[in-house]
């Protein structure tokens, strides 16, 4: 062993340099692969509280309801689409890494999964950026919002909770929307970024089939039923989140139950 698992993230996670977070985020991973970095958190700071994760000054945060709706029929307006996507793939990275500091003593196999999501979250953004730069934009260029960091806070205190309303209702809304953007890059003859999205919309259901496995481990050992407690957490934290459509054959592969699914879809009729 040379180092500690949760003092690295949390180097990654305190990065405000997009480049040197990428290069951390695999040489993490790469280290972890290799059996260099332990999983002692008696070795490690304890968490620090969650705070806002290192990131460049641009794109500029507004409020969800103050970026521009934008058509497809421009590279702009192309642009702008993709620009999104990316800046919630960035968000991802960091929630990725902060399930793996935030929460100690768990399998070996949890921290194998969520370095695993970083990875591809990373490679994700990193396709759609070169695709930014095709379209004559770079990350930063457009404003953005921060929603999936605000689910991230409120569920810092409770593995179980993160598990549920992170990866479970706001990643896999992704599920949900990202056919419809495809479909419209499609119409717009936009076929460079209809392969990216159908290859991360892929991924994606691995990503939030992570967050179910790891939502049932939580539940069993708390000795809880897992659909009775997301029904109530979703009361709870998230009922305005759920949304039609529902991408009813990705969420089952990613590890809803049917009653799950039925009971998502009486609240997003």
């Amino acid at each position: 062993m040379q180092g500690n698992l949760f003092s690295s993230v949390a180097r990654c996670l305190d990065c405000a340099r997009v480049a040197e977070k990428l290069a951390l985020t695999d040489a993490i991973a790469r280290d972890f692969a290799a059996g260099k970095l332990d999983l002692d958190a008696a070795g490690a700071a304890a968490p620090d509280p969650i705070g806002v994760p290192g990131r460049p000054s641009r794109p500029r945060l507004v409020a969800p309801r103050r970026l521009p709706q934008r058509g497809l029929g421009t590279a702009g307006g192309r642009a702008a689409l993709i620009h999104a996507v990316a800046h919630i793939e960035f968000n991802a990275i960091n929630l990725a890494w902060d399930a793996v500091y935030r929460f100690r003593d768990l399998p070996p196999d949890y921290y194998r999964d969520w370095i695993g999501v970083a990875v591809d979250e990373a490679r994700h953004f990193r396709l759609l950026v070169e695709r930014l730069r095709q379209l004559g934009h770079a990350y930063g260029d457009f404003d953005a919002h921060d929603g999936l960091w605000d689910m991230a806070v409120k569920t810092a205190a409770s593995c179980l909770q993160r598990m549920a309303l992170v990866p479970r209702v706001l990643e896999a809304r992704g599920l949900d929307v990202t056919p419809g953007m495809i479909a419209r890059l499609r119409s717009a003859g936009d076929g460079d970024s209809v392969r990216i999205l159908e290859l991360i919309l892929r991924e994606e259901v691995a990503h939030v089939a992570a967050g179910s496995r790891w939502f049932a481990w939580c539940c069993g050992r708390e000795q809880l039923e897992p659909q009775a407690t997301f029904c109530e957490l979703l009361r709870l934290h998230a009922y305005g989140a759920i949304k039609g459509p529902l991408n009813g054959d990705a969420r089952l592969a990613a590890g809803f139950t049917s009653a799950e699914l039925a009971h998502l879809m009486s609240l997003a009729a």
